[in-house]
């Protein structure tokens, strides 16, 4: 399966946001499609052997929409040009409609003012009301401003579906068509004794206030993508490389992989890669969030976009283009902002039959009016009221909206979201697990005992092997080993037969020699004799470290001592989480002495230790289903049972992805293995578990403001359609006019659209 984006055109609501979700869904291959209305793109999962991107637009044409390909180049250089001056036109040419259309909605009102009011007023020549006239200057708004209204409805009619545009184009058709009539043939009025009453400046006024509210649309949807097009910018333009033995300036998008290149002081890191020659400052805030900057040497990694601080040095380019980690950022972002949140599909639901019903209640409308009251002027501006304040293009926007602005917000905090149902959970988070190493602490750690049984003669050479096997292990014990052999100075040995047991060690042959390291419990189940160092072990345990044991031709030869730090934010982060009403437990493989130990400096109170990465998603999956941790009680019609609660899990390391994709939510950290980050729902980027408490503030501030867009929209619509009907004319005289109820719709939507960029100005907020 493979997953895609591609940018849509054409939608004017979320009744066509469905339709083209239904129409892409209906291409054989496509297992999932989810369409973002306010995002404009839709997000494909297909089976690449039974269909292409080729045949899934064109099943959008089919649909009466148009759509293209985001191009691996859009995640490193933004929007072509090409893109911007469509946008661009786009806006200005909407903008030359609504100008239009205003300057002839407000001579029709000013024109029709007499016959609204009943009074005769002076400074209005008759002219200006006169049918004809209107008649007249309403065809280049009906006709030229609001032509897409009639062209989308019709081609919905041919696809047997309804949108906003089928509503718009029916309320204003039916004014004008009216209008027309009476202005053709008013003794057919008079006969009956009705005034020949016209309605071409309600017909206006509804088109112009629509395309108005669209104009303000398109500039709040703008303004939506900042964070993407904010992201992109930072990056640097051009790089300094060696090439063939020549010093050249060239492009980014040229920079090939292997290429040295050579940063400056004050200058960007140009693309991702590895420190060659020289050393420096890095500030790496920009993905990271931390303000301190970062030294980097030979052998360390520097990331594309950075700012060079201090010194010089020369790098060698390892990702480029669509690989480097901004661009991957960039990506996960566009696709999270085109996810849909499950808060979303009610939304979707209600649109599906909205449109459909709207018309129907409207007929209603029309008929009751007509046949109880007898007068087809009230049935004609109850009806067009009806439906021209349904439209759900508030609904519509409600939602993806805010989960544009949240993601995007998340990144520029250093935290990606990867979908918006990551985002919606996060703060319905219960229980948050924390693993140990790399995550409450910094994960490098450092041996700071060495005690053997070969006597001081023979530690250098047991140091040897140990070191040699352990250097063919990503564990971060297993370079604390390595380090610390190479600050002896000793060379490594080849090893042979090298196996890692996942929570238990590693194990080799180095010299014809079998070396085993690793728990005292694995060592146990191999049949190697332990007892003897059992005091020295738990004397360094008590302390907070973590022990190893080395055995070599199936004897025990000595132990580690191995301490890792702690992050400088592990306390306050987790006095944070617990202040936020969270249950925080920590899980590791650690032994159950160092862990309590490390528990206690962060105040964590809930510890299970001693689990190995085979059980860490059972765990997980118990404390789901409140077999462990505190239990979650609700009471239903008298009955007590257990809820299964929502449980987060924080972890780094490859032996923590079981765990991270068993959880509601699964965090990695940003400095781990890509193995975690690709499991994980959540990533923090900059390793600081500060970003778990942001990324749930910012997770709760998402949803209220969902929320209240939703019930914004959903009021909205609850009440205007009941109102515009007439309910309230029998008892009170009251009638919503067209106009107003068209001006209602039209900022509506944009009111939404304001609410939803209230989050660009999120802040995390201190807990102490």
């Amino acid at each position: 399966m493979e997953t895609t984006t591609i940018k849509l055109q054409g939608m004017s609501c979320a009744s066509c946001a469905r339709n083209v979700e239904d129409a892409i869904r209906a291409v054989p291959g496509v297992s999932e499609s989810n369409v973002n209305f306010g995002a404009e793109q839709a997000t494909i999962i297909y089976d690449a052997k039974r269909t292409n991107i080729e045949q899934i637009q064109h099943a959008i044409v089919d649909a009466g929409y148009s759509s293209y390909s985001l191009q691996d180049s859009e995640f490193t250089t933004g929007e072509d040009e090409a893109e911007k001056t469509r946008r661009l036109r786009e806006f200005r040419h909407l903008r030359r409609k609504v100008i239009v259309a205003g300057i002839i909605s407000t001579i029709l009102i000013i024109g029709s003012l007499p016959m609204m009011t009943g009074l005769r007023i002076p400074f209005i020549p008759l002219w200006m009301h006169n049918a004809w006239f209107q008649l007249v200057l309403s065809i280049p708004v009906l006709f030229w401003c609001g032509t897409e209204f009639y062209i989308n409805a019709w081609k919905s009619v041919k696809r047997h579906t309804a949108t906003m545009d089928t509503l718009v184009a029916l309320g204003t058709g039916a004014a004008y068509l009216y209008s027309f009539v009476a202005t053709l043939f008013p003794g057919f009025f008079l006969a009956q004794g009705l005034m020949p009453d016209v309605y071409y400046e309600a017909a206006n006024v509804i088109i112009t206030l629509i395309l108005l509210g669209r104009l303000l649309e398109m500039r709040a949807r703008g303004q939506t993508s900042e964070a993407i097009r904010a992201l992109i910018g930072l990056q640097a333009r051009d790089a300094r490389i060696i090439r063939n033995g020549r010093e050249m300036e060239v492009p980014i998008q040229e920079v090939q992989i292997g290429d040295v290149v050579i940063v400056r002081p004050g200058e960007k890191v140009p693309v991702d890669g590895e420190v060659v020659e020289g050393s420096s400052q890095v500030d790496e805030s920009m993905v990271t969030g931390e303000s301190v900057p970062v030294k980097k040497q030979p052998g360390d990694e520097v990331i594309g976009a950075t700012i060079n601080k201090t010194g010089s040095f020369r790098f060698r380019a390892t990702r480029v283009g669509k690989d480097t980690v901004l661009a991957q950022i960039v990506k996960l972002v566009q696709q999270a902002q085109g996810s849909k949140a499950p808060i979303q599909r009610l939304a979707d639901q209600v649109t599906g039959w909205f449109v459909p019903v709207v018309i129907a209640i409207a007929i209603l409308t029309f008929l009751i009016w007509f046949n109880v009251m007898g007068n087809v002027t009230l049935a004609l501006i109850t009806t067009v009221g009806v439906l021209i304040i349904a439209c759900p293009c508030a609904l519509g926007l409600a939602t993806p909206t805010s989960v544009m602005v949240g993601t995007g917000k998340g990144a520029e905090n250093g935290i990606l979201i990867k979908g918006a149902e990551s985002l919606e959970l996060a703060h319905q988070i219960e229980t948050i697990v924390l693993d140990k190493t790399g995550t409450i602490t910094e994960g490098k750690p450092t041996v700071t005992d060495f005690v053997t049984h070969v006597g001081s003669a023979n530690e250098l050479k047991l140091l040897k092997l140990a070191a040699s096997i352990e250097r063919n292990s990503e564990h971060p014990l297993a370079e604390a080993v390595v380090r610390y052999a190479q600050a002896q100075e000793i060379s490594l040995a080849d090893v042979q037969e090298f196996e890692a047991i996942a929570g238990s060690g590693v194990q080799g042959r180095v010299s014809d020699r079998v070396v085993q390291i690793g728990t005292q419990r694995w060592l146990t189940e191999l049949g190697i004799e332990t007892r003897s160092i059992q005091s020295e072990k738990d004397r360094l345990e008590s302390l907070g470290k973590t022990v190893i044991l080395i055995a070599v031709d199936g004897q025990l030869q000595g132990l580690m001592g191995i301490s890792d730090a702690l992050k400088p934010s592990s306390v306050q982060a987790v006095r944070a989480l617990q202040r936020l009403g969270l249950e925080v437990v920590m899980l590791t493989g650690d032994n159950q002495q160092t862990a309590n130990a490390i528990a206690q400096e962060v105040g964590i109170q809930n510890v299970i230790a001693e689990v190995r990465p085979d059980q860490k998603a059972a765990v997980v999956e118990s404390l789901q289903s409140g077999k462990l941790g505190k239990q979650t009680v609700t009471h239903t019609q008298s009955r007590r049972h257990v809820k299964s609660k929502i449980v987060a899990m924080v972890g780094d390391g490859i032996n923590d992805a079981p765990a991270l994709a068993q959880a509601d939510v699964g965090i990695a950290i940003g400095t781990g293995t890509d193995v975690a980050i690709a499991a994980s729902d959540i990533t923090l980027i900059s390793g600081d578990l500060q970003g778990i408490v942001t990324a749930i503030q910012l997770s709760r501030a998402t949803i209220r403001n969902i929320r209240q867009n939703l019930f914004f929209a959903f009021i909205y619509n609850t009440l205007g359609i009941p109102i515009a009907a007439g309910i309230l004319f029998p008892f009170f005289g009251w009638l919503l006019s067209p106009i107003i109820a068209g001006g209602a719709m039209a900022f509506s939507s944009v009111s939404v659209l304001t609410n939803a960029l209230r989050l660009r100005n999120f802040r995390p907020r201190a807990i102490v």
